[in-house]
């Protein structure tokens, strides 16, 4: 269904995001945390049909509030703190401008659940119901799933816009380069390279259950199968421990676990298989971990292009009952 796939792709990005600033806040860098102030006012002005902006914009570090409606009397703290103290440090505050509006708490990157048990000090009695009013990425896509399909298709092009990485493309064969070369350095076999089979790929992903995670990155990297096949091609030109071998791997990887994993899970497994293996590779240099999971990723999409690994749909649809 196409709901399901854009509510996958919304749901991996704002995940992906909430992670990223948590990590990166524990190394006290904050830079996406102001970039979410405005990420989050478009996204919630969607979602919610307010009309927020940012506060920080108008009067530099607005006391307490980064974001504000005028329209609907809501103000908007958007922080990767999710605590009691933080939220009653904000309540707290003199905000005689803002009184009778309401007080909204957005948790970026973090579960939010146990603050909605608390009771709050609110000396200012801004209009605040912790059980509705502090939200979550969870929360947040509770709400996107049950939107109609046009507001959802709306949601969908904004994260699209503003979350999709755009990935250099000469880096990305550097990295898929050496890569391949760790792999070709095992004994795996020496057939040549097969080359992709015809079928569809949405029915393959279809027949294979394969959602979320795994659905997204075959969409998005299968692009770069060139640049995979002429690094496969360059290194088979040397006549030894051809790149099939790397192939060959993946499927021995997928054969030994499709029996107990299917759909994403079983192309999580392939993916940390592989890591595995280069990390505890001889001749491996250290990649950010970002880079290694990207080339890994493509590799693995290439090779369900090539039918190494999950079912092809025509297989499928002959297969005995």
């Amino acid at each position: 269904m196409e709901r399901a796939r854009l509510f996958n792709y919304i749901d991996e990005r704002l995940r992906t995001l909430a992670n990223r600033i948590a990590g990166r806040s524990k190394l006290n860098l904050l830079d996406l945390n102001l970039h979410s102030e405005n990420f989050y006012a478009n996204l919630l002005n969607l979602v919610y049909g307010w009309s927020l902006e940012n506060e920080n914009v108008l009067m530099q570090n607005a006391e307490a509030i980064d974001l504000a409606d005028s329209i609907n009397h809501i103000v908007v703290q958007v922080s990767s703190t999710n605590t009691k103290a933080k939220i009653e440090a904000t309540l707290s505050k003199d905000l005689v401008s803002k009184s009778g509006w309401s007080f909204k708490f957005v948790s970026i990157a973090h579960d939010a659940d146990p603050l909605r048990k608390f009771t709050f000090k609110n000396p200012h009695q801004l209009q605040f119901t912790p059980t509705s009013d502090i939200l979550d990425v969870t929360s947040i896509l509770r709400s996107i799933n049950a939107l109609p399909i046009d507001k959802l298709i709306e949601v969908e092009a904004l994260i699209r816009k503003e979350l999709r990485s755009e990935v250099d493309p000469a880096r990305v064969e550097s990295g898929l380069a050496a890569i391949i070369k760790i792999l070709a350095k095992e004994n795996w076999g020496s057939e040549e390279l097969s080359k992709p089979l015809q079928f569809s790929i949405d029915a393959k992903i279809q027949v294979n259950n394969l959602n979320a995670e795994a659905k997204i990155a075959i969409e998005d990297y299968s692009a770069y199968h060139s640049h995979v096949d002429k690094i496969y091609s360059e290194y088979n030109k040397q006549g030894s421990n051809k790149s099939l071998a790397i192939l060959n791997k993946m499927r021995s990887i997928y054969a030994a676990h499709k029996a107990q994993k299917t759909g994403d899970e079983l192309f999580t497994i392939i993916i940390t298989k592989i890591i595995d293996l280069i990390q505890a590779s001889s001749n491996y240099q250290l990649m950010p971990i970002e880079e290694l999971e990207l080339c890994v990723n493509i590799l693995a999409v290439d090779a369900f292009v090539r039918c190494k690994i999950f079912e092809n749909p025509a297989e499928a649809a002959n297969a005995p009952a």
